[in-house]
């Protein structure tokens, strides 16, 4: 008991020695999450569809080109990472890559939707290939120490659910700007364009005016956390040398000794299945709802609004579901509830037991099933950042360092390196059923019944059927709020025997 009393009173110590984290605060920090829901938005609904339908790039091409830069990027995540954990400033460790990362990443959004014309297919590839890779590195530069940024602004097992709540709301509220300005401002219907995402010209504008959003949300999001800096944790012990070679060598030492938590290697297992069926489903699904479901410009706005309004619903939720059944519970039932929501409306459909094209209740049915679908999913989305947040303090009771960038750009890393596997997936799938291509491929009556079939499969019951294998990736997760509680008292001891180290938490 007097263990516990001078564990209380340490903890109580370190947590008043730094301004309480305002409603304001969790607001500046989650709305900086809208920008790579804005980039996940465009890249994963208009990018794929836009290069392989539109300027007809092979699926194969443009898979590959995704893919690679998915993986090239999650090579990234990792470095910057380790070298924002070790990063020694006036503005601490995150914000400078915050503030240098904005300008680079409109620049390069943009010329990723504008390639020149007369391009041929490798033409195509190529700038394809490069501007993915420029965009998805500027939002690397950003987007991993904002992510571990959410972990140290707060110590609390249950404010954590509530922070990561925050950022998941401002990240698909992001997603949700994107459809609506895309939908019913650049890609609306028209004579002309009765399917307005065939609409080459709009694409640039579309670019354009995202690229400005996302400026705007990363420096209201630096600028509104600035005043936390001082109270961050820093750097301990001599600085490292940050020479390409040490760094890279620290990176895959770190990387190697995050993966021995065993938490956290089971964690990134799941996380690896995860993204490959999110890959496919963000390569393949305007394919569906243009040819499978026959979905117009106003109905997609309804359909890719019901999901981010969903788990906008859904966050407000998690922390107290966290909280009454903890953290696991919630993480396999999030997953496996995305993966039902996946398959059951393709299969369904297949059996002749589904609202037919072109109806009312077609589009009511799928808004309603991904309305549940986003209300089930965000419960494993802010779950499992809570989770790695306090594996990073086990890690810390474990090896003395303290390493949120290295975990959460491990977490990217596997998400974005299978995401890139899966649009690779989804794009040889499109050839390998001698998916048609071209404008002039407006409809399902363009497309052979037996190819639409095989575009439902592949896009619900084979890809997400492997969501069991994740679910058994997360069930052996340790790590409960028992424990998390054990593991703050220790490190609260820990650091009031240590001068000088409770003054860096």
């Amino acid at each position: 008991m007097a263990e516990s009393a001078t564990a209380a009173g340490v903890r109580e110590s370190v947590r008043t020695s730094r301004p309480p984290l305002t409603v304001g605060a969790k607001f500046a920090y989650g709305s900086g999450q809208m920008a790579e829901g804005i980039k996940n938005g465009a890249f994963g609904v208009f990018l794929f569809f836009y290069y392989n339908q539109v300027l007809a790039l092979s699926g194969t091409y443009a898979g590959l080109a995704v893919g690679i830069a998915l993986m090239f990027d999650a090579v990234t995540d990792p470095l910057v990472g380790s070298i924002s954990d070790n990063w020694r400033s006036k503005l601490g460790r995150r914000h400078p890559f915050m503030y240098w990362a904005a300008l680079p990443l409109a620049v390069s959004f943009f010329f990723l939707f504008s390639p020149p014309q007369g391009l041929d297919q490798f033409g195509l590839f190529l700038w394809l290939l490069t501007f993915a890779i420029l965009t998805r590195g500027a939002m690397t530069l950003y987007h991993v120490p904002h992510i571990a940024l959410g972990a140290e602004l707060s110590e609390d097992f249950n404010e954590r659910t509530t922070i990561v709540a925050f950022r998941q709301f401002f990240s698909t509220f992001g997603a949700l700007i994107v459809y609506f300005i895309g939908f019913a401002i650049f890609f609306y219907a028209s004579v002309e364009y009765p399917r307005g995402q065939f609409r080459e010209s709009a694409y640039g504008p579309f670019a354009i005016t995202l690229g400005v959003l996302m400026v705007g949300s990363i420096l209201f999001s630096a600028l509104g956390t600035r005043r936390h800096i001082p109270y961050l944790p820093q750097p301990r012990g001599e600085p490292v040398i940050m020479g390409a070679g040490p760094v890279i060598r620290r990176t895959l030492s770190e990387m190697a000794q995050a993966l021995r938590n065993r938490s956290f290697a089971w964690l990134f297992s799941g996380v690896l299945i995860v993204f490959m069926m999110v890959g496919v489903d963000g390569a393949l699904n305007l394919h569906m709802n243009t040819y499978f479901w026959e979905l117009s410009s106003k109905d997609n706005i309804a359909f890719f609004a019901a999901t981010p309004i969903g788990i906008m619903v859904g966050s407000f939720i998690a922390r107290s579901l966290n909280e009454r059944f903890d953290k696991k519970p919630s993480v396999v039932f999030g997953t496996a509830w995305w993966a039902l929501c996946q398959i059951v409306p393709v299969v369904l459909r297949l059996l002749g037991w589904f609202p037919e094209n072109g109806t009312d209740a077609l589009i009511w049915t799928l808004v309603v099933v991904k309305f549940v679908q986003g209300v089930g999913v965000v419960q494993a989305l802010i779950t499992f950042g809570s989770m790695v947040a306090d594996i990073v303090d086990e890690h810390e009771l474990n090896t003395g360092k303290r390493q949120e960038g290295m975990f959460f750009a491990s977490v990217s890393f596997s998400g974005k390196f299978t995401t890139g596997v899966g649009n690779v997936v989804g794009g040889v799938a499109l050839d390998l059923i001698s998916w048609p291509r071209g404008v002039a491929i407006q409809t399902a009556a363009d497309v052979p019944p037996e190819t639409l079939a095989w575009l439902g499969l592949i896009y619900g019951p084979i890809v997400s059927g492997f969501a069991v294998v994740c679910l058994y990736c997360y069930s052996k997760h340790h790590l409960d709020k028992h424990r998390h509680a054990e593991i703050v008292r220790e490190l609260a001891i820990r650091n009031a025997a240590a001068p000088g180290i409770s003054a860096d938490r």
